[in-house]
């Protein structure tokens, strides 16, 4: 990065760092979701077949018809599942079992494209939403090969919205590496409001179609995460736990609490040391970062 980029990413950084002391007391949430089960509606299937996922993460979640008996000591879900052809997750094909796992537990659901009438069925059931938000039709198409548009999920995300409490989640560098959606999804979210933004990034996942790109740069997700925390001075902003480990982290992580972040899952060491020096006490979490 040339110096005259440096300064002006430093100028930004401390912009968002002001409003963030200005808007919340100075601490942080450090997330470790050991306590929350990951349940898939759909097992590992889905007929999408994205390509930043192709199931992959599917795979790692228990299906629903297993759940009752393997999620013992769990005090929260992910309610989540592949998508159809149209976008949508089949929120309401499992209720009977998703009653069963309810009881004592709080429930966070990835919905996909929902109808209005799929969601009031499953609202009881519901204590969060993370709604992936994706602001380019391009971007929709190219990753999810859907026939969809962004005012579908500006329908999808108002309809959550009138049942729930909303999680807007934003894959950073989401079409294989490249920005191209996010600053869009910002401008959006600023006209519709939101009551917290969570921010991934992309991991080129191996037997993806995205296997070979590499994540985006790191000052580009940054300079968006700072901008958001300067455009929702007021809202809670995480970055969860999608993201790249290794170097990547560890790089990424301390200059998050620099633009204002409010949580981070699974935090670097580096994240800790940037917190502390800012003068932030900590506060840890078990549970997936919407609650």
């Amino acid at each position: 990065m040339h110096s005259g980029e440096q300064d002006r990413m430093n100028a930004k950084l401390e912009k968002a760092w002001q409003v963030r002391r200005a808007n919340f007391p100075l601490e942080i949430e450090f997330d470790y979701p050991l306590d929350t089960a990951l349940i898939s509606l759909t097992g590992s299937y889905c007929e999408l077949n994205c390509a930043h996922c192709g199931g992959h993460y599917l795979r790692h979640m228990t299906p629903i018809w297993e759940a009752q008996g393997k999620i013992r000591g769990a005090t929260s879900c992910l309610i989540s599942g592949g998508c159809d052809k149209r976008g949508r997750v089949p929120v309401t094909e499992h209720l009977e079992e998703i009653k069963v796992i309810r009881r004592g537990r709080k429930m966070n659901w990835h919905v996909g494209l929902i109808e209005e009438a799929d969601m009031r069925r499953i609202a009881p059931y519901v204590d969060a939403v993370s709604f992936d938000f994706v602001g380019d039709d391009e971007t929709i198409h190219e990753v999810y090969g859907l026939d969809r548009g962004v005012e579908d999920y500006v329908k999808s995300y108002e309809a959550a919205r009138r049942y729930a409490k909303v999680f807007t989640h934003i894959t950073i560098g989401l079409k294989g590496g490249e920005l191209g959606h996010e600053h869009r999804a910002l401008e959006i979210l600023k006209r519709l409001g939101t009551e917290g933004l969570v921010f991934l990034v992309l991991i080129p996942t191996p037997g993806t179609r995205y296997a070979d790109r590499k994540p985006p740069p790191i000052e580009a997700v940054v300079d968006i995460l700072a901008e958001a925390r300067i455009c929702f001075p007021n809202v809670p902003i995480h970055l969860g736990c999608m993201r790249p480990h290794g170097d990547y982290r560890a790089r990424l992580d301390p200059l998050a609490v620099r633009a204002g972040v409010n949580k981070i899952v699974s935090p670097s060491r580096e994240a800790k040391a940037m917190a502390q020096e800012l003068g932030l006490t900590f506060r840890y979490g078990r549970e997936c970062c919407v609650f």
